[in-house]
């Protein structure tokens, strides 16, 4: 047994126990300081046989119990995520490197989306109506039984509760399958669900690396699943778990396009702008990737060198999650310096004093990008922002629609006629207007479009009531002496 790392050998949370694992672990890794933290299961598939097993047995009295009756535990693990929330946050300021205001907020939107979750009885009491005389219709809608989902590293806790309440709420069984990379918070959700009062078997961790992902994929009793992580990953994902009659929705990457007129407040968005490439040290689906500068900007890109130096590694600018990572990032960075691009702030071989060994990259701005380069193409997934500059607004329109990924749009502009002008026309699942990071807020939900999402329906919001359950629809007559209408 490890006793000199901060949390240990983690386990599996089978049936309501946390079991001891007899096979082979993996490192956990801290991006903060390259320290390890902990060992993670490199679980079997036949451990997640015995998971599914489990959690199908206690979905036959789950489903069973009322609807308000299960939104009263969700009450209670909002509570208990709202009194926990500091040791939820150095959790994922330790596996993940976000600043604990990072983490703060992201375990704030997790409590958000739970909040939502318990509001779910007012939006699924059915329909009625009665369609011929003495003939009734009723729409109820039904959970699939058991479910998985599969989360990504960047948001430990923050994307595993954009399911985890309503899938459970609605009275499903979860099977979570989180990253590798950090897996310590979901056993702390695992405790506060317990504690909570949610019945044993109703949520299960299964560690492990794609071979489990691939298991969930094949499983023939799991009924959907939810994916979270690269578009590569999220396409193969898809299609695996659909070719095997499964209900999958999976999320992928983004190249987000914040767009900026000559008009624009330049404080607000140099500030904005800042924020949305280097918040999260870039490693989030909605940040800033490119932006396009419209014209005469160079007054606000001025502004923006100066608030993106603000952000500081080791300080309020995390570490990215591996030194693989940062070695990739970096390539980009020089690859468009070789191609001609000028480096306005250059975030390359940050080191930070007393964490020589963490995975800093500092906030890096690239001017002059044109768009056959890899940094205007692909997902960087750090904190990188191109600028690339075109001539008018329907140019920068086209650019953004040319784009594979469909994720986040934004324009920065003080015209409210261009500004709805250029939201009627972005292809991207979420657009801003002076904002940064247009991420919805409940009950409207999160996903995007083109290849940043594989499946119909949103993984948050009023949407994903509809993926997490089955409509069933019953047709009633009593009165056998009316025969007035077709249904008689």
């Amino acid at each position: 047994m490890i006793t000199t790392v901060k949390y240990g050998e983690l386990k599996n949370y089978i049936n309501g126990e946390f079991i001891e694992h007899q096979g082979e672990f993996a490192s956990v890794v801290s991006p903060i300081d390259g320290n390890l933290i902990a060992k993670v299961p490199l679980s079997s598939t036949q451990q997640l046989d015995n998971a599914v097993l489990k959690a199908k047995e206690a979905f036959a009295q789950w489903r069973e119990i009322t609807i308000k009756d299960r939104a009263q535990i969700f009450y209670k693990f909002k509570t208990l995520l709202e009194q926990n929330i500091n040791e939820l946050a150095e959790i994922v300021r330790d596996e993940n490197g976000k600043t604990l205001e990072e983490a703060i907020a992201s375990i704030l939107k997790g409590i958000e989306v739970t909040e939502f979750a318990c509001s779910i009885p007012q939006l699924t009491n059915g329909e009625v109506l009665e369609v011929s005389r003495g003939v009734e219709c009723k729409l109820i809608k039904r959970p699939l039984g058991v479910v998985a989902s599969i989360t990504p590293f960047n948001f430990p806790l923050m994307v595993p509760l954009w399911t985890i309440p309503n899938a459970i709420l609605l009275g499903n069984c979860m099977i979570l399958k989180p990253s590798e990379r950090v897996p310590v918070a979901s056993g702390k959700i695992a405790e506060l669900l317990k504690q909570a009062g949610l019945p044993d078997g109703v949520f299960n961790i299964v560690h492990g690396g794609s071979d489990i992902v691939e298991a969930i994929c094949d499983h023939p009793d799991i009924a959907a699943l939810s994916f979270v992580g690269s578009t590569k990953i999220a396409k193969i994902v898809y299609k695996r778990a659909t070719s095997n009659n499964k209900r999958a929705l999976c999320l992928g990457g983004a190249k987000n396009h914040l767009v900026v007129l000559p008009d624009a407040n330049p404080d607000m968005t140099a500030n904005n702008v800042a924020a949305s490439m280097a918040g999260n040290a870039g490693q989030r689906c909605m940040a800033a990737s490119v932006m396009v500068a419209v014209g005469d900007v160079d007054h606000i890109i001025e502004k923006l060198c100066i608030e993106s130096k603000k952000f500081i590694p080791g300080d309020n600018l995390g570490p990215v999650i591996t030194q693989e990572s940062k070695l990739r990032i970096e390539n980009y960075i020089t690859e468009a310096e070789r191609s001609g691009a000028k480096i306005l702030l250059d975030g390359r071989n940050t080191v930070v004093a007393g964490k020589e060994k963490g995975f800093y990259v500092g906030p890096t701005v690239i001017d002059y990008v044109t768009p056959d380069m890899s940094v205007a193409k692909e997902e960087i997934f750090g904190p990188v922002l191109s600028i690339i500059r075109v001539n008018t607004l329907d140019e920068a329109i086209e650019l953004e629609n040319n784009s594979s990924y469909g994720n986040g749009a934004a324009i920065f502009t003080q015209s409210g006629g261009l500004a709805n002008y250029f939201a009627e026309r972005a292809s991207a699942g979420m657009i801003g207007i002076n904002v940064g990071v247009p991420v919805p807020r409940e009950p409207f939900s999160f996903g995007g479009w083109n290849d940043s999402k594989f499946g119909v329906g949103d993984i948050t919001g009023k949407s994903s009531i509809e993926f997490w359950t089955q409509p069933k629809k019953i047709t009633t007559k009593w009165n056998p002496e009316s025969r007035t209408g077709w249904m008689s």
